[in-house]
């Protein structure tokens, strides 16, 4: 197995098959163009490979801010629903974890929805905590 960050578009679009999984309203013809866009943001998209097979895909990015200096946040997080319980997952999140410390993050944040039970299993299990909650307001030109 082995563990790279997507940079040409071939890599890219090889992650949308298990990235649509966690995210099913994305569009195969827009996949390529919307990360490309999210990479001017300082998005980045690491994937797990077996067997020349992705497995698992995690979009992240570095940032710093007033609360928590520099820090890496994972936006997204999956690994293929055929090729679960078998520590890819794991890897790429240790993977990721390492890439933020060699990059002089003092923390790792990421958001999962409420529903995603074994997702927080998961996460406990790396000895993340539950340190905040998120709030949302879906915005719209309707008044």
């Amino acid at each position: 197995m082995k563990i790279k960050i997507a940079k040409n578009d071939s890599e890219i679009i090889r992650c949308f098959e298990t990235m649509s999984q966690l995210r099913p309203h994305l569009k195969k013809e827009n996949f390529l163009s919307q990360i490309r866009k999210q990479e001017k943001a300082g998005y980045l998209m690491a994937y797990a490979e077996d067997n020349d097979k992705v497995v698992s895909v995690a979009g992240f990015r570095l940032s710093e801010c007033l609360a928590f200096g520099k820090f890496a946040f994972i936006d997204d997080l999956i690994t293929n629903e055929n090729e679960r319980s078998k520590g890819y997952g794991e890897k790429l999140f240790d993977w990721i974890k390492d890439f933020a410390i060699k990059n002089n993050c003092k923390e790792l944040h990421l958001e999962s929805g409420v529903q995603r039970f074994s997702a927080h299993r998961f996460y406990f299990r790396k000895r993340m905590d539950i340190s905040c909650h998120h709030f949302s307001l879906i915005l719209n030109n309707k008044h």
